[in-house]
């Protein structure tokens, strides 16, 4: 059937095509800033995401669950075939990007014919997309989903490359990222810790794109990371504009997880009395190391709600993915301690509804891997921290948060690289009940206050979206 002239004439909707990397952890904000985008502007969101293997089942329930003005593609798997086994996540999420752009630009082609095509917006590891949108013409965007310092540190490091000779953890003076607090080398993030490494290339090269960017899109907020964000923010030739939209969290928390055992089990515990002890979607321990956490909990006289995965003593971090629990994680707790602790305790396995239980009433700390949406969830929420860093940039957020926005507690690490037992047990007391827990929880008080007030009405963050949104479905009218 042929198409009327005024339909062939009427104007195509305005979409904004967002590439997230292929893991959950950077998809999540990515979705938030979309949900925000859509709701005022009629503009379509689709979500383009390049694969190395097939979609998990996390990722098509929770892009399956969005509104229709938001919907997905997935790119053909691109092979690694070639690649050793070592490769590092960093590489493996670049190249996944720079094979995938021969289907990207097929897909870009087939919306054009039903969409107007407005802007491209890539993660902090997606800028070889930007060739394709250039040949489409496109503003280019970087979705930054981390830390305002993470960000510093980005379009600083190609000044850092060149003046520093040695590994960066080397370095006997901190590094002065402009605007930041200053951090030691070796709490920089995990893959600028081997130079000789195409981790490192990758991020550089990634890095050195972002002045290319039209605009960066940060999940950070003024009163959370002022330094930072006055510095980004600062008129530089070459320099893209930045964009502080964050804190980009789910504010639908009440729909999901309700009948869990944790929220029930969290119904009858006092108001505040809880430390929810979880390590993200990502994050294993040794086998010694859960071992001292289960006996620290136990020691600190606590109640606490502990989401235990079975251990990794390959590495004491984790896969960037997922750390999949293959075997049954009760099987590596101390003898005895599920029955001495189950009156102030729960542990249950591999999994809890973490909006849920953050935002739950009897929940009054929070012992985290320090991953920034977990970050942000607390500070909505206003549970102070104790931080405990894995891999990926942790080790950079648990020194803004304890040295900088003073929020968080952090336990020190023995000389037999373990966090012993009784330094656990002294923190969490120390946060649960002492004088010092008190300020930090004061202080989360007033971030949850300017968080609310940022993402509400004429708030700067909510203004900076509809900013964005504006432009992006102004450009769709100039082009019809």
């Amino acid at each position: 059937m042929e198409l009327t002239k005024e339909e062939t004439m009427a104007p195509k909707l305005p979409m904004v095509a967002m590439l997230p990397s292929p893991g959950m952890g950077h998809l999540i904000p990515m979705i938030e800033f979309a949900k925000r985008i859509i709701l005022h502007h009629n503009i379509h969101v689709t979500f383009i995401i390049p694969t190395e293997a097939s979609p998990s089942k996390a990722q098509i329930s929770v892009l399956q669950s969005l509104p229709k003005s938001i919907s997905h593609i997935f790119l053909p798997p691109v092979s690694f075939a070639d690649l050793p086994s070592n490769t590092k996540i960093e590489t493996l999420i670049s190249l996944t990007v720079l094979r995938s752009l021969p289907s990207l630009r097929q897909t870009f082609r087939s919306l054009s014919d039903s969409y107007t095509l407005t802007a491209v917006i890539v993660d902090l590891f997606g800028t070889e997309a930007f060739d394709v949108a250039v040949e489409f013409n496109l503003p280019r965007y970087v979705f930054y989903p981390s830390t305002a310092m993470a960000l510093s540190f980005f379009l600083y490091l190609s000044r850092l490359d060149q003046e520093v000779h040695c590994e960066y953890n080397e370095l006997t003076e901190p590094v002065h990222i402009p605007g930041c607090i200053p951090i030691h080398g070796k709490d920089l993030l995990d893959p600028v810790q081997d130079r000789k490494n195409d981790a490192y290339k990758w991020v550089l090269r990634n890095a050195e794109r972002y002045r290319e960017a039209d605009g960066i899109i940060e999940n950070s907020f003024v009163e959370l990371e002022p330094g930072p964000i006055k510095e980004l923010q600062k008129e530089e030739p070459g320099k893209p504009p930045v964009y502080p939209v964050g804190p980009l969290v789910n504010k639908d928390v009440a729909q999901t997880g309700s009948n869990s055992e944790c929220l029930k089990w969290l119904d009858g515990q006092p108001h505040g009395s809880v430390l929810f002890v979880s390590f993200g979607s990502g994050g294993t321990l040794t086998s010694n190391q859960i071992i001292e956490l289960a006996l620290g909990l136990e020691m600190s006289e606590q109640r606490f709600l502990w989401v235990v995965r079975s251990p990794n003593d390959k590495v004491a971090n984790a896969s960037y993915f997922s750390a999949d629990t293959q075997a049954d994680p009760f099987d590596f707790l101390p003898k005895g301690f599920l029955e001495r602790t189950n009156k102030r305790g729960l542990v249950v396995s591999s999994w809890a509804p973490q909006p849920q239980v953050l935002a739950h009433g009897s929940t009054g700390g929070f012992l985290t891997h320090c991953g920034w949406n977990s970050i942000l969830e607390s500070v909505v929420n206003a549970v102070p921290l104790v931080v405990w860093p894995l891999y990926a940039e942790q080790k950079m957020n648990a020194v803004i948060l304890t040295e900088d926005v003073k929020v968080a507690l952090r336990p020190n690490v023995g000389e037999n690289g373990l966090v012993e037992r009784q330094e656990i047990a002294s923190v969490v007391k120390c946060l649960m009940e002492g004088e010092e827990g008190k300020k930090l929880r004061y202080q989360m008080k007033d971030l949850k206050d300017a968080a609310v007030k940022t993402l509400g009405e004429n708030g700067t963050s909510t203004n900076y979206i509809s900013k964005l949104a504006l432009k992006w479905s102004n450009k769709s009218n100039v082009t019809n």
